[in-house]
């Protein structure tokens, strides 16, 4: 594939992989980009998983025209960006390896090797000449391991960005979502954690002169029919922890069904009274980083749970944690507790978020002993009322 003139696609697609990372399902598979940059000198933007090594290589020889690369950049050392490493060096004997200081010493940790003698270590600031396109290296640490570059090709005026941008999915498969569903999931995931990090990265791109967007994984960007600040705003908005839609999320585990049964109650009472969006999950048997990836989309959340051992259920002690170590803040949170006989699960939850930033407590908590009567409805009115 083509994206400039001189800048062409010669990464794969993962159509085998059931769990990204071993823990993100992934049913429109996954892409491993790499891209090729045809000048005086020839340079090949990262690698790819190494059961795909194969085919990669033939990618790069057909774009390559016969002509040998001379540089392998590598911006981010994750194995499926980096386990090709060794066929390529092996294949093209005379390239160099562009990459930071820290990479060289994972490389060798990985490989057992950092090809000492055929690498250039780069940092902020740094450049290369490939005749005509300069590339311009930009630090991005933590986005999302410590080692990462991106890389700017003032010719072309394109981001390489590494793995930000990045989303689910095989770039050969239709995503009936477009491309924000699964590049949310895939951020609220993987990078969520470091917002602070994709803001710094963020406002260094904001100096640059930008047509295109090449991440490590997903299309580039932007796709047809697009504006590239379309994705540029929408991550500034979910690396600032900002909610991206007025509404509720209702987040929930259930026993026995009478959790459930409140939960769904209350969405019910929430779209009768006009709030903008509601979206509902058992955490128990639905996707559960799609449930992370709705906690920070919407700007209210409601826990629905049961107290368990003294405590809450584990599926949502699990998913309260996953929304702490992300850094949630800046929303509204309702509570609906069960308890048969000494409901604790609003004193938990409340006790797990006691050092979150920008926390605001809903006024009304629905406390359940055992199954919904005439009071603990009411409560679910008045929170009803109080979140729409």
């Amino acid at each position: 594939m083509e994206i400039t003139k001189d800048i062409l696609y010669v990464g794969v697609n993962d159509h085998e992989i059931d769990l990204f990372e071993g823990q993100y399902e992934v049913p429109l598979g996954m892409a491993y980009n790499s891209y090729l940059i045809v000048d005086e000198h020839i340079a090949v933007m990262d690698s790819v998983e190494a059961a795909f090594g194969r085919e990669w290589l033939e990618n790069i020889e057909r774009a390559a025209g016969g002509r040998t690369p001379d540089y392998l950049i590598i911006q981010h050392m994750e194995p499926d960006h980096s386990s090709s490493i060794t066929d390529f060096m092996e294949k093209y004997p005379e390239a160099t390896i562009v990459s930071s200081a820290q990479a060289f010493v994972m490389m060798k940790n990985f490989y057992g090797t950092d090809y000492d003698g055929r690498q250039i270590k780069v940092s902020e600031g740094s450049s290369l000449s490939l005749g005509k396109h300069e590339l311009a290296f930009i630090t991005a640490p933590m986005v999302h391991w410590p080692e990462v570059i991106m890389t700017y090709d003032k010719t072309d005026k394109v981001l390489f960005s590494a793995d930000g941008f990045g989303k689910f999915g095989a770039n050969d498969v239709e995503d009936p979502e477009g491309w924000a569903c699964e590049a949310r999931r895939y951020y609220f995931g993987i990078v969520g954690k470091f917002g602070a990090q994709v803001q710094a990265v963020l406002k260094k791109a904001a100096a640059l002169e930008i047509e295109h967007i090449c991440s490590l994984h997903g299309p580039v960007l932007p796709l047809p029919g697009e504006d590239l600040s379309y994705y540029i705003n929408i991550y500034d908005t979910w690396s600032a922890y900002r909610a991206e839609s007025e509404g509720a999320f209702i987040a929930y585990t259930s026993v026995y069904g009478h959790t459930k049964q409140a939960a769904q109650l209350l969405a019910e009472k929430l779209k009768k009274a006009g709030c903008p969006r509601v979206a509902i999950a058992d955490l128990a048997r639905e996707d559960f980083y799609e449930s992370v990836e709705d906690a920070f989309r919407h700007d209210r959340l409601v826990l629905a749970t049961t107290t368990y051992n003294g405590e809450i259920f584990p599926k949502m002690d699990d998913f309260i944690r996953a929304l702490l170590e992300r850094g949630y803040r800046g929303r509204r949170v309702g509570i609906i507790e069960n308890g048969s006989w000494a409901p604790a699960a609003a004193r938990t939850i409340k006790k797990l978020f006691e050092n979150s930033k920008d926390i605001t407590w809903a006024e009304n908590t629905v406390t359940i002993k055992s199954a919904l009567n005439e009071a603990s409805e009411a409560q679910l009115d008045a929170l009803a009322r109080e979140f729409a």
